[in-house]
């Protein structure tokens, strides 16, 4: 429960980060100039692309990490029910690897998310 708890968080500083990152809008010159230089235009746009660098780091370390752990989790339980039924072999292999297919995609995604938000630092 404690894990869980911990992913949960985790999840949820990243949405945070992600929305924080996104909801800061760096202001136009015109807006800079009116409130007294270019002091004020530069440090929005630096936290912003900071934030969104933290957020690309962190979506992409959550999902290896819990594509890892799914992976595991399936291979364990594909292994412990070949182990229990040698015959049910034919039978658990085909869902085993789809089941691993759709892990690593959700993996995928969010690597390609990250990506899109290194893109915006840059």
């Amino acid at each position: 429960m404690k894990f869980w708890m911990m992913v949960l968080v985790a999840v949820g500083v990243v949405g945070a980060t992600v929305a924080v990152a996104q909801a800061q809008e760096s202001p136009t010159p015109a807006a800079a100039a009116a409130e007294g230089g270019e002091k004020t235009a530069a440090a929005p746009e630096s936290l912003n692309k900071g934030l969104v660098a933290v957020a690309a780091a962190l979506a992409i370390a959550l999902a290896a990490f819990g594509g890892a752990l799914g992976q595991a989790r399936a291979a364990a339980a594909a292994l412990e029910g070949i182990a229990r039924n040698p015959g049910a072999r034919k039978d658990l292999f085909v869902p085993f690897i789809l089941a691993l297919a759709l892990i690593e995609s959700l993996v995928i995604y969010a690597l390609i998310i990250a990506f899109q938000l290194a893109g915006k630092v840059g």
